[in-house]
């Protein structure tokens, strides 16, 4: 009786959704966004002949993004905050909102806008390389062991904050929008920020907490998993949508289905294959790394070339590798490391040049800022709650759940990052959404702990 109620619950939603959606597309078609003021993205960089000391730049940037986010995820870790986070806040504070506007001076000679084309660079590489490690790390084993429950509780945490984020874009478009993005895309990707899950700082969470392996852990867990993909193909789509001529977008969303139908058979055996050669031979060899690198390469460039940013290709890619396999830990150990002490750092920092905060000026802008707090967090909380209720959840069990899934962190801001290139936000609304990231994830362990939730069970192994 259950698996019917499950079942037919999980059917009305996903029918009800896109109803809903097509409602709100019809009324926002007839919506007028204002003329853009100003180009998204970084500003106009003179000449490399201009900037004999370009390397010296780039170099200092790198040595203080590495200290700034070290020091700011020892203090975070010191306050039982996620490390990752720490480290987001430094790139924000390193940005014009803070260090920008206190010393423009010591900010220009650290972080001079000449140098920001190559930060973005590295930035770009490093969280194409985050992503493919994300996907390594994809237990599909989870998504197996309680399939019905959560499915349905995970997209029922994107459904409804998707639909809320969609129906906010009524009231975004008009106000921030520029006019040369389409209603259509606009809603699109609105619904898709309100709608992500942080795989990996919610494991870390779970795992700070002592929390990994209860039942309710490794629920949620499973429904971040399938959050994690079903966001990203929704991403896949709306870049598509954005990317794609009038005409154009059938081709583009054939293109993706054809490309991840084929990394799903014809890669996934290469992957096993491979897997199982390493074992064979008791280590990996530097031309198994080398065929891995070649082919997460290969996979980049080719949903970047359908339209769908390479960022997917590289997730795509690593979710196919085997995630118990010796090779897959190896890759990890291999590159993890440089990643998070390196990269990341970068890309946040990049994130804090981009982010504006300055720009919300009126009391107004700070309202739409709070709605949209409110509407994320509402959306998430409210969808996981109530699909874990029905699947069977307790009460603290369900609430528990809801705030766990309100973890958006650092794969909010690969998200929003991919909007402000699309040209999709404006910079204002790239900041309120930034922040966004930041409330709802920093809010999580501690509401989490005031709940004092119980560790349930302990699995088998």
């Amino acid at each position: 009786m259950r698996k019917s109620r499950v079942f037919l619950f999980y059917a009305a939603s996903l029918v009800a959704a896109v109803g809903i959606f097509l409602l709100i597309r019809s009324a926002g078609l007839r919506l007028l966004a204002p003329q853009a003021s100003h180009p998204p993205g970084i500003v106009e960089t003179p000449p490399l002949a201009e900037t004999p000391s370009l390397l010296l730049h780039v170099l200092l940037a790198l040595l203080v993004i590495v200290i700034a986010a070290r020091i700011l995820g020892a203090i975070f870790r010191w306050l039982h905050q996620p490390q990752v986070m720490g480290e987001v806040i430094a790139g924000l504070l390193l940005g014009p909102s803070f260090l920008g506007w206190l010393a423009p001076q010591v900010s220009s000679h650290l972080l001079p806008l000449v140098i920001a084309p190559f930060l973005a660079v590295i930035a770009q590489v490093g969280i194409m390389l985050f992503m493919f490690l994300v996907g390594l790390e994809l237990d599909t084993g989870l998504l197996r062991r309680r399939t019905r429950a959560s499915i349905a509780i995970s997209h029922a945490s994107i459904v409804v904050p998707f639909l809320l984020g969609a129906g906010l874009a009524l009231w975004l478009y008009p106000r921030f929008a520029e006019r040369s993005v389409s209603f259509t895309a606009f809603a699109l990707f609105i619904g898709v920020a309100m709608s992500v899950t942080a795989f990996p700082v919610l494991a870390r969470i779970l795992t700070d907490t002592k929390m990994q392996t209860s039942r309710m852990g490794v629920l949620a867990l499973a429904c971040a998993a399938v959050d994690d993909v079903t966001a990203w193909c929704l991403l896949a789509l709306v870049v598509g949508v954005a990317h794609a001529q009038p005409g154009r977008v059938l081709l583009t969303v054939g293109a993706a289905i054809a490309f991840i139908v084929f990394v799903l058979v014809v890669a996934r055996r290469g992957a096993v294959w491979l897997a199982r050669r390493q074992k064979s031979q008791g280590r990996t060899t530097q031309q198994m790394f080398a065929t891995v690198c070649v082919s997460l390469l290969i996979s980049a460039l080719v949903t970047d070339g359908i339209g769908i940013h390479a960022l997917f290709g590289a997730f795509l890619l690593g979710a196919v590798v085997p995630h118990d396999s010796q090779l897959a830990r190896d890759i990890r150990e291999k590159c993890e490391d440089l990643v998070v002490v390196l990269f990341l750092p970068v890309f946040f920092a990049f994130t804090g040049m981009r982010t504006q905060i300055g720009l919300l000026k009126e009391p107004g802008d700070w309202l739409v800022c709070v709605v949209i707090i409110l509407i994320a967090s509402s959306g998430k909380f409210g969808g996981s709650f109530f699909a874990a209720r029905i699947t069977g959840s307790d009460r603290k069990e369900a609430a528990s759940l809801g705030i766990l899934m309100n973890t958006r962190g650092l794969m909010e801001l690969v998200v929003l990052n991919v909007g402000l290139d699309l040209g999709v936000l404006s910079p204002t609304l790239f900041a309120m959404f930034v922040l966004m990231a930041v409330v709802t994830t920093l809010a999580t362990t501690p509401i989490l702990q005031a709940l004092a939730a119980p560790r349930g069970p302990e699995l088998s192994s």
